[in-house]
């Protein structure tokens, strides 16, 4: 091949961004309606990790569909137990009960989790995808805005409780287009009544929310959208590319920005 005929093709998020924002929240708790309104006003969305069997502080299932639409709920296991001193048959009920307990109260299919307290094994991380889940969070925080290269142990960027304002200020500022990043938060709604600092997360929303360049997503969303960029079919000489998905994909094409639709075969030329 001549090298004339060669191209330079990226992977870029919806609308052909570059950066990716998604929040993670454990628990459940009744902090989450004050969290969720914040999130609204700041067009930001959420994964919420929800115990289906317990009910000490925390939203009611009957609130569920309707507090988190727009967002995300996800398996925390059943009664949050610490898993990796359970037997592997026991985790995967307290996956599939939490499951069984959300999937009812949202109606639709719940696939995430994050592992409670922490706590997971190699044998649990081999098993998930027999139940349905296809990520899970841990609670080790990276610093940095690299994407995961394991979804089932998805490290985040930081808890909300360090440094958040400043890791905002390094995403907002990053600008080499031929990366994609991600910044990831997580904690627990009810830590910010604990350490009365909701004007922490008011802040940050207000400042990162509304980027033109920056994707607003669900932990489930990111992961979906990255698998169909995944099963893009390109033509030998990359000018073509089918999209089996159902999800459209967008790319760029020699600085070129070009969505490849679902179902469809898209010229890149």
């Amino acid at each position: 091949m001549n090298e004339k005929n060669l191209h330079v093709i990226y992977t870029c998020f919806p609308g052909g961004k570059h950066k990716v924002l998604t929040m993670s929240y454990d628990d459940g708790r009744v902090e989450d309606r004050r969290l969720v309104d914040i999130f609204n006003k700041n067009g930001i969305k959420g994964t919420f990790h929800i115990n289906g069997g317990l009910d000490a502080d925390r939203i009611p299932p009957s609130e569920w569909k309707e507090l988190y639409e727009g967002h995300e709920v996800s398996c925390h296991t059943y009664l949050h137990p610490t898993i990796a001193r359970c037997s592997i048959e026991q985790v995967m009920q307290q996956i599939i009960e939490d499951r069984r307990v959300l999937e009812e109260a949202v109606g639709y299919p719940v696939r995430g989790l994050s592992y409670p307290n922490g706590s997971f094994s190699d044998e649990i991380v081999k098993y998930l995808p027999a139940v349905g889940i296809k990520y899970s969070r841990t609670v080790v925080s990276t610093g940095n805005f690299g994407m995961p290269t394991d979804y089932l142990r998805w490290n985040a960027t930081c808890h909300h409780n360090r440094n958040l304002m400043d890791r905002a200020k390094e995403f907002v500022e990053l600008y080499k287009t031929q990366y994609l990043y991600m910044m990831y938060v997580w904690g627990h709604s009810y830590e910010f009544s604990q350490q009365n600092n909701w004007e922490l997360m008011e802040e940050f929303c207000e400042y990162i929310g509304g980027r033109e360049d920056i994707w607003y997503a669900t932990n489930i969303e990111i992961v979906d959208y990255m698998e169909a960029a995944d099963r893009l079919q390109f033509t030998i000489n990359g000018e073509m590319v089918y999209n089996p998905s159902v999800l459209d994909v967008w790319l760029e094409f020699d600085k070129k920005i070009v969505k490849a639709e679902s179902g469809k075969i898209t010229k890149l030329m």
